[in-house]
């Protein structure tokens, strides 16, 4: 049985300015701002939640199977990197004469951002049904187009799949009414402490009785580790230092890869949120969200040295 993965996929196009962006924008000049800056390197990574996530989850060997939508413009590259990496494409859509969803991402000396994102593809993500994929045992809903995260939810609800809902950075695109619905229809629900707040104050309600109305809430805390709601009570997952912090971009969808993994093969909440909290460690200590790359045996190893006892 495998697990569906709906989230977006798109390509981070990450560049650095070797200078500061306040030596070039002047705050009495802004109504008229027309700056250019030359950033001598640019990497591109594969992203999206749903191919993060999907990375994560196959490293532990978990099978993954990614619902999302790519541009035919430029998606055969992402393409063929499921390919190479043994990942289904069978609910992969490619939209026609559109781009991947892209983030163009410029980053200063002092480690300030300017960032452009186009959501492409990703807008048709409504396309994908949810409730026509075979043989699926769990499930994620992850950021994506706002109206293909509501339509999963109901579709995975209605054909009995228990799913995580994951709104992340769609939150904003959610009132308080679509909040309550999808938490109500979701299983599980994650969130880091921030989301966790916002969604808490659009739906109006506190995170205990977030956590009455499904099986588990996950809440993430970076440094300091996380938290499981569950059944009336908390677990405190401690966080796995990383042996370098290189960059955090995907340590949640790695978070995320490691807790479908513990609910798919009924680990208890404590195991399941340590390796969770693992994968994030292991990724953090890479750049880029998809270049991490331990074998299980490394996982199982690192897992045992963190926590003392085997999965």
């Amino acid at each position: 049985m495998a697990t569906l993965i709906c989230g977006s996929l798109a390509y981070d196009n990450i560049m650095t300015f070797q200078g500061r962006f306040r030596e070039h924008i002047l705050p009495e000049q802004v109504h008229i701002l027309n700056v250019s800056f030359l950033v001598p390197t640019m990497r591109r990574e594969f992203g999206g939640c749903a191919g993060n996530i999907a990375y994560a989850l196959n490293l532990l060997g978990g099978d993954a199977r990614i619902m999302a939508t790519l541009g035919e413009v430029d998606g055969q590259l992402y393409l063929d990197r499921f390919k190479s990496l043994g990942l289904s494409t069978e609910h992969v859509r490619v939209v026609p004469e559109a781009y991947t969803a892209q983030a163009m991402i410029t980053t200063d000396l002092d480690n300030n951002q300017i960032a452009a994102f186009h959501p492409g593809a990703m807008m048709q993500s409504h396309l994908n049904h949810a409730d026509r994929a075979q043989d699926i045992k769990l499930a994620i809903v992850a950021p994506d187009g706002y109206d293909g995260m509501v339509q999963h939810t109901e579709k995975l609800a209605a054909a009995g799949v228990p799913f995580i809902f994951d709104p992340g950075q769609g939150l904003p695109l959610f009132s308080g009414e679509a909040l309550r619905r999808a938490i109500e229809l979701a299983t599980y629900v994650a969130v880091n402490d921030y989301e966790a707040s916002l969604v808490s104050n659009k739906t109006g309600w506190s995170l205990e009785e977030i956590a009455q109305r499904v099986q588990a809430l996950i809440v993430t805390r970076g440094e300091h580790g996380s938290r499981i709601h569950h059944g009336g009570q908390c677990e405190e997952i401690p966080v796995v230092h990383a042996s370098k912090i290189v960059d955090p971009t995907g340590c949640g969808d790695a978070f995320r890869g490691g807790l479908l993994y513990g609910i798919e093969n009924g680990l208890d909440w404590a195991t399941t949120g340590r390796l969770a909290s693992l994968m994030g460690s292991l990724k953090i200590e890479q750049s880029g969200p998809q270049t991490y790359a331990p074998s299980r045996d490394e996982i199982d190893r690192r897992f045992k040295e963190a926590y003392g006892y085997s999965l």
